[in-house]
C-alpha cells in the first residue's frame, strides 16, 4: 500500500518556467552550471547548485554554499519569480523527447515507504554525496528536486492522467534547448485527488529509476527533524518525499557505455585474444549498437567489433544482478582482463551515457584519451524492477533515463 500525498508546491511563474526550469545538480560540473546561468539570472541551478553563486575559491560543501541556495530560493519568491500555490495538489507532469511521451503524477510519498522499503532502490548511494543533499534540504528547509519514480502500469492511475491531459489544458508548457518539451498541469479536482491517493493505496511497491541520493536524503532530514520535534502530528511536510511517479512502461533507458584509458599493459592483439576466450569476437564493418541483451560492442582505434558470451545460457541464470550485461562486462572483461575493481572511484574508466551514441565513443578512442570502448545493450525496466524486488543492486553507472527531469518545476517546503 503506497500513500501519496498533495502537496502546496512552489512553482515558477508561467511565463518564466522555461528560464527556470534548470539540469539537475548531479549532471552538470561547477564550470558547466556557471556557463548555463551567465545569461539566465533565473534559472533554477543558482538553487539546486548554489556554489556558483560563489567564487571557485569557496568549498562547495561549505555553509555559507546551502545558505546562498536558501537565500536565492527566497528573493525569487520575494521576487515572483517563483510562486506557492494556494492549496495542496497533485501535479501532472509530461515530456516529450520526439515521438516519445511520458506522463508523470507528482505528489509527495510517504518517508515510512521508503524506509521500510516498498519505495525500491537499484543502487547503492555514497554518504557524503547523501550528506551534501541532507545539508541543502535541511538550510533551504525544502526539497527542491524531485525524485524519479516508476509504477508497474496500472490502468486505473493512467486513465485518470490521461483524462486530465486530453480534456484540460496544462498550466505551462514550453521546450527546453535540448529539445524536450515540458508540460504540467494542476490536479484541482477533490473527486480526482481523492481517486489518485485510492489507486495508489492499492500499488504495492514504486520503483527508483532515479536520485536515489535524493531519497536517501530526504528520509535522513525526516529522521533528524523527528528526533528534535516534541510534537509529531504525523502529516509534518518532512515526511514526504516529492516525487514524479510515471508507469514503467512508459520510461525510456538508453545505453550508458564504457571507455577505458589503457589495456592494462597488454598489446591489442593479446587484448583479443584473451577476449576470445570467453566471448565470440568479430570485426565488424560498422558501429557496434547492441540490439539484444548478450552483445556487446567493441572498439578500438578505427576498428569495430561485436562480441556474445560463449556460454550465456549455461552460466548466467536469468532475473538476477550477474544476468545482467553491465555485469557481465564488469564480471568477465573489466575486471579480471583490465584490472578495474572498483569502478566507482577507479580514474582508468569513463561513462558514457545518453543519447550521445557510439560516435561519441569513436570520438574519445581516436583522440588517444581512451584505449577502448564498449557499447551495451541498454537495461529494460523489467530487469530493474526484478533486481529491485529481490534487494539487489546494480553496477555503478548501470541506467541512463532520457529525457532527464527539470529542476526548478516543482518545490517542496518541509513546514
Amino acid at each position: 500500500m503506497i500513500k501519496v500525498k498533495p502537496f502546496r508546491a512552489v512553482r515558477p511563474a508561467n511565463d518564466l518556467a522555461a528560464h527556470v526550469a534548470a539540469h539537475a545538480y548531479d549532471v552538470v560540473s561547477r564550470e558547466e552550471a556557471r556557463r548555463l546561468v551567465h545569461d539566465n539570472p533565473y534559472s533554477f541551478l543558482r538553487v539546486e547548485k548554489s556554489e556558483i553563486n560563489l567564487p571557485d575559491s569557496v568549498d562547495p560543501y561549505s555553509d555559507v554554499v546551502y545558505e546562498s541556495a536558501r537565500d536565492t530560493l527566497q528573493a525569487m519568491m520575494e521576487g515572483g519569480v517563483m510562486i506557492r500555490d494556494e492549496a495542496p495538489f497533485f501535479y501532472i507532469y509530461q515530456q516529450r523527447m520526439g515521438d516519445h511521451i511520458q506522463n508523470g503524477i507528482v505528489a509527495c510519498v510517504d518517508v515510512k515507504d521508503y524506509v521500510e522499503g516498498r519505495i525500491k532502490r537499484h543502487e547503492m548511494t555514497r554518504a557524503d554525496k547523501e550528506l551534501d543533499r541532507i545539508r541543502h534540504i535541511d538550510r533551504v528547509n525544502a526539497q527542491t528536486g524531485p525524485v524519479f519514480l516508476a509504477y508497474r502500469r496500472n490502468r486505473s492511475i493512467d486513465s485518470i492522467i490521461d483524462r486530465i491531459v486530453e480534456k484540460t489544458d496544462p498550466e505551462c508548457r514550453f521546450t527546453a534547448d535540448d529539445g524536450t518539451s515540458h508540460s504540467v498541469w494542476i490536479v484541482r479536482d477533490d473527486a480526482d485527488m481523492e481517486q489518485i491517493k485510492r489507486e495508489f493505496a492499492s500499488v504495492d511497491s514504486l520503483y527508483i529509476a532515479d536520485g536515489h541520493h535524493r531519497a536517501a536524503a530526504a528520509a535522513g532530514v525526516a529522521e533528524r527533524r523527528r528526533k528534535s520535534n516534541q510534537r509529531i502530528t504525523g502529516e509534518e511536510g518532512f515526511d514526504g518525499i516529492m516525487a514524479v511517479i510515471f508507469a514503467h512502461d512508459q520510461l525510456q533507458i538508453f545505453p550508458y557505455n564504457r571507455v577505458v584509458k589503457d589495456l592494462a599493459g597488454v598489446t591489442e592483439e593479446a587484448f583479443l585474444d584473451r577476449l576470445s576466450e570467453d566471448f565470440i569476437v568479430e570485426e565488424s564493418k560498422s558501429g557496434v549498437s547492441p540490439r539484444q541483451k548478450g552483445s556487446f560492442g567493441l572498439y578500438l582505434p578505427g576498428r569495430w567489433y561485436g562480441m556474445i558470451l560463449k556460454d550465456a545460457k549455461d552460466s548466467i541464470p536469468g532475473g538476477r544482478v550477474s544476468s545482467l550485461d553491465v555485469s557481465i562486462l564488469q564480471d568477465r572483461v573489466l575486471g579480471p582482463v583490465l584490472k578495474l575493481v572498483d569502478v566507482r572511484s577507479d580514474e582508468r574508466i569513463d561513462f558514457v551515457g545518453g543519447t550521445r551514441g557510439i560516435s561519441e565513443l569513436e570520438r574519445l578512442v581516436d583522440s588517444g584519451d581512451f584505449a577502448v570502448a564498449f557499447s551495451l545493450h541498454p537495461v529494460d525496466m523489467e530487469s530493474l524492477m526484478a533486481v529491485s524486488d529481490s534487494g539487489q543492486v546494480m553496477p555503478p553507472k548501470s541506467t541512463w533515463f532520457e529525457p532527464k527531469l527539470k529542476s526548478g518545476l516543482f518545490v517542496h517546503f518541509l513546514d
